[in-house]
């Protein structure tokens, strides 16, 4: 293991500041951890007593836990505390207390960093489920490849994070030119879409959803009226809106998130344009429609990488459970949450069982999460291709009406 980052130098890195990006982006830049505010918090055990004669073995969850995109981390953590859980009792059996620690990255590409440097310097850390967000993911992917340190993510969309050549980056979704693409191929061929305006939020994730719907249009023929980037974070797209209803499209599409969608919807209903809107996963958020209002939030559509929950009985059955014994509500991706550390529960023990019952090193556990093939998760089959993507990944479809979010079905 090379040699650990100072605190000094952690502080420094977190002092930089906050970039928005990937498939959600925090504003803030100090480090607020999931214990109150630690920059360096004791692991959690995420249920279950402890043994005196068990080795301590962790695993990060790391998203955004706090901020306006605390749904994406808080969901994702929340899942896969409770797939942990169910697990400890095995591994004590094995001779090891797996814990949990989660971690704050507020969905910054600094503060993943920051956050991925912290980790690494924990010889107990064995591996990671998350990050949650493109942007974040990218940047403390660098870090983590370093030692060996694999990551897991559940909703980590942007297609350049697995293209990079970096064994260690894994995750079980679904990458933006396969939502992109599908996103389009819907529009047109499901709704109908002749003619389209798309922008962006100039993230890492927004931009990477709007450049392959552009592509698929393009490709199918529909008429793109214009194609723009817009700040986010801010309170008046009227200037861009106004811009979009002179070109008469039947559709928007922006790729971003459900903040700034909100608003987009808001202020463009109330100009007067009656026709689709659409996004991706980053709108799936019940503030979206108190943003935007229940009436203006009708025919909203969205692609997602995580399907129905509750579209069957073990599904509904799953989510009664969860929510009795965590108290917590199924959210956007609590389920991939649960697979994500599934697939590295699963890893782990193969990793201890092939070093002979001892501690696995960090590379013996990448070694048993990039082979993993074929894994029954409760909500996605994974299996992992040489660049870290689960070829079982799809795109579904949902669309807001009558303020409640409606699955429409798999994207085809």
């Amino acid at each position: 293991m090379k040699k650990q980052k100072t605190l000094s130098i952690l502080a420094a890195t977190v002092a930089l500041g906050s970039v928005l990006a990937g498939c959600g982006g925090g504003q803030s830049t100090a480090p607020q951890q999931n214990n109150g505010g630690s920059t360096t918090p004791a692991p959690q055990s995420g249920g279950g007593g402890g043994s005196t004669a068990t080795e301590k073995l962790v695993i990060a969850v790391v998203g955004p836990m706090s901020g306006q995109y605390s749904d994406y981390g808080s969901t994702a953590k929340a899942g896969a505390e409770y797939a942990l859980k169910e697990k400890q009792e095995a591994f004590k059996q094995l001779g090891f207390d797996v814990q949990l620690l989660a971690q704050d990255d507020q969905a910054d590409p600094k503060q993943g960093v920051a956050v991925a440097q912290m980790l690494i310097s924990n010889a107990d850390v064995v591996g990671v489920v998350g990050h949650a967000t493109t942007g974040a993911s990218i940047t403390a992917a660098a870090q983590y490849d370093q030692e060996k340190l694999v990551m897991v993510s559940p909703s980590a969309t942007g297609s350049d994070l697995t293209e990079q050549g970096k064994k260690i980056v894994h995750r079980i979704c679904a990458r933006d030119d396969q939502q992109g693409s599908k996103a389009a191929v819907y529009a047109k061929n499901q709704l109908g879409v002749k003619s389209a305006f798309i922008m962006h939020d100039k993230a890492a994730y927004g931009q990477g959803l709007a450049d392959e719907v552009k592509k698929q249009f393009e490709a199918d023929g529909v008429q793109i009226v214009g194609y723009e980037g817009v700040t986010a974070g801010e309170k008046d797209y009227s200037a861009i809106i106004t811009q979009i209803l002179a070109k008469n499209p039947e559709m928007i599409y922006f790729g971003g998130y459900y903040s700034d969608a909100g608003i987009i919807v808001k202020q463009a209903r109330e100009k007067g344009f009656k026709g689709v809107f659409m996004g991706g996963d980053g709108y799936d958020s019940a503030d979206l429609v108190k943003i935007a209002g229940a009436e203006n939030a009708n025919n909203v559509v969205f692609t997602s990488t995580v399907g129905d929950v509750g579209a069957t009985e073990e599904g509904k059955k799953w989510i009664t459970d969860f929510e009795s014994s965590t108290g917590n509500k199924v959210g956007i991706f609590t389920s991939f949450g649960y697979d994500s550390m599934g697939v590295m529960l699963n890893g782990l023990e193969e990793a201890i069982k092939a070093n002979g019952g001892k501690k696995p090193s960090r590379e013996q556990v990448l070694d048993a999460v990039h082979k993993t093939k074929d894994f029954k998760g409760k909500f996605v089959n994974v299996t992992f291709n040489e660049k870290g993507d689960n070829e079982f990944a799809s795109v579904y479809v949902y669309k807001y009406e009558n303020g409640q979010k409606v699955y429409i079905g798999e994207a085809k």
